[in-house]
């Protein structure tokens, strides 16, 4: 039995369990929803067959389920609003998403084929016709990765094979249809609508092709596509798909990129890592990554650097620990000398010794039981771990520290004679200070929701409120005058309903301005799209006399505009005679 620290218990300790598996690829679940959390397992099974899905109901294997391929990542997640509120399976495989619900095979979702080259389409389509020769072939497909252009996996099988082989090889798949398919590297889940934990979910998908789905639970179907310049191996992901939401992308280029609603630009929240990424984990705005050079970083989530720590060994995966009941948080790293470092913020607050290499980790409920701790072994092993109620972490690294000199207090200057009677005044006074600042608030409040009525009953906004003509409107003045040219810009922000009979007229004093268009018939106006109505003014004062203009946007049978804009009009130049 392992060594362990004097705050966990050994709950159960499994050395023939026969497991191959990590992190990503263990998660706890109640799929029952009976109070009683399971563990599930993505099993790699010898790495080339006999992978399985296992659920371990305590320290007995529930069930088990064959996998094709070999699993990435598995993930539990909430596809309906039904009752009981059992949770799906989702387990990333190959190409595959296979998704279990009440532990059956309920669907399968397939990423969408890539684009192929077209000069190997076309070797290919020329080999179905037996009008090319098998060795230009074989060195056109070599130049074109050479070259850096992806190829589908038929060609790279071929430019793998002896030169005897080739031609049997060609014969054999000439005739199938060229596929091009992707792979899956990493899952999360994403809530939908809701922040509850029993709320609909989505499932984010990282591929081998540089890019993110987001994935629709009831329908599967991708709501969103999010391009990457490297292949992503790790995710963390908070937020609301409907509302707002943030995905922080760990890639296989040693960088970590952050991922936020409607941007697609991923470039500028970029952390540039010292080394690959080995594992990765967010706790509140806190981004904790460990890496192969071993090192555990610490950044902000704009990516500010907070702290690194160098670790003994390194780093074979790290796990986020957040144990509800003591609202305790800490990052959990796992290293090659059989150790398990639990570090809260940069501090070091225990050490659990174990008898093998841990290879995945999972911290959560299990059972009945909220703080365990789930490990799997590189020999195959199976851990159990129960964190003691009695346990307490100091917040003291346990390693040597700064000098005790550091913690004396500073010498503080007095309170002056005006800090005290200010601070005698507020208590003595506290009540009625707070219902000033009340009263003034509310006050304050008031005079702003009647200048937004105001505005709303004139119309003195750019922006329509009325839901039935959604418009925008923006109006600008060019030239130094005495002519000027004056632009209105109106656009129709309805998603599907257009606007039409509508009139544009302007508000001005006629003995300032000459408007040479003062109604202007606007056409019907499409969504989405910027009309410009352009017409010129012509200032008929010369002493540099200047006043505002209001745009009026109508519509015929109503008495009120729908948008005013005012534009102030600059001052104009005099007239130059030669």
């Amino acid at each position: 039995m392992s060594g362990s620290s004097d705050k966990w218990l050994d709950a159960y300790h499994d050395p023939v369990a026969s497991l191959y598996t990590f992190t990503q690829c263990l998660t706890l679940s109640d799929i029952h929803a009976d109070g009683d959390w399971k563990l599930i397992v993505a099993d790699l099974g010898t790495g080339s067959y006999d992978m399985k899905l296992k659920v371990y109901k305590n320290t007995t294997l529930m069930s088990e389920h064959t996998i094709i391929d070999l699993p990435t990542g598995v993930v539990t997640f909430y596809m309906d609003t039904l009752t009981p509120r059992t949770p799906a399976i989702a387990v990333a495989s190959g190409p595959y998403i296979y998704v279990y619900k009440n532990l059956r095979p309920y669907f399968k979702f397939t990423l969408p084929p890539l684009e192929i080259h077209p000069v190997e389409e076309d070797l290919w389509n020329q080999a179905k016709e037996d009008q090319v020769n098998i060795h230009q072939m074989r060195e056109i497909l070599e130049t074109l990765r050479q070259d850096g252009g992806s190829l589908t996996v038929r060609s790279l099988k071929l430019l793998q094979l002896d030169i005897n082989n080739v031609y049997d090889f060609v014969n054999l798949h000439k005739n199938t249809p060229l596929k091009k398919q992707t792979v899956l590297t990493c899952l999360a889940t994403m809530k939908k609508s809701l922040a509850d934990d029993d709320a609909i979910s989505c499932l984010v998908l990282g591929t081998e092709s540089k890019s993110i789905y987001i994935l629709d639970p009831e329908a599967f179907s991708i709501l969103a596509t999010i391009n990457l310049p490297s292949v992503p191996v790790f995710l963390s992901v908070n937020g609301l798909f409907d509302v707002d939401y943030r995905i922080v992308v760990s890639c296989r280029n040693g960088c970590v990129y952050t991922v936020k609603r409607g941007n697609t630009d991923v470039s500028r929240n970029l952390i540039e890592l010292n080394s690959q990424p080995v594992g990765m984990e967010r706790i509140g705005k806190n981004i904790y990554v460990g890496c192969m050079d071993e090192t555990l970083h610490c950044f902000t989530s704009k990516g500010k650097k907070l702290w690194t720590v160098r670790l003994p060994a390194s780093i074979t995966t790290i796990e986020a620990m957040d144990f509800k009941a003591r609202s305790f948080t800490a990052v959990l790293v796992a290293l090659s000398n059989q150790e398990v470092h639990i570090y809260k913020e940069k501090y070091l607050v225990d050490i659990l010794k174990m008898d093998d290499v841990v290879t995945g980790m999972r911290f959560g409920r299990f059972g009945r039981e909220d703080g365990t701790l789930i490990m799997s072994a590189k020999r195959g092993g199976l851990y159990v771990k129960i964190l003691k109620r009695t346990a307490k972490f100091e917040e003291k690294d346990l390693t040597a520290g700064p000098p005790i000199a550091q913690n004396i207090k500073l010498n503080v200057p007095k309170k002056t004679k005006l800090f005290v009677d200010q601070t005698q005044r507020e208590r003595e006074n506290g009540i009625a200070m707070h219902r000033t600042f009340q009263r003034d608030l509310s006050l304050l409040r008031l005079k702003v929701m009647r200048e937004y009525v105001k505005v709303l009953d004139s119309s003195m906004n750019p922006i329509s409120s009325d839901p039935m003509e959604p418009l925008k409107l923006t109006a600008n003045v060019q030239g130094i005058g005495p002519t000027f040219k004056f632009t209105v810009k109106l656009q129709n922000t309805s998603l599907s309903q257009a606007s039409s009979n509508l009139l544009i007229s302007f508000d001005y004093d006629d003995s300032l301005y000459n408007f040479h268009k003062k109604l202007i018939q606007v056409p019907m106006l499409v969504p989405g799209l910027t009309y410009d109505f352009e017409t010129f003014v012509e200032c008929l004062n010369d002493k540099g006399i200047t006043d505002s203009v209001k745009v009026y946007v109508l519509k015929n049978g109503k008495s009120v505009p729908l948008i005013t804009g005012v534009v102030s009009m600059p001052p104009s130049e005099s007239v130059i005679v030669v």
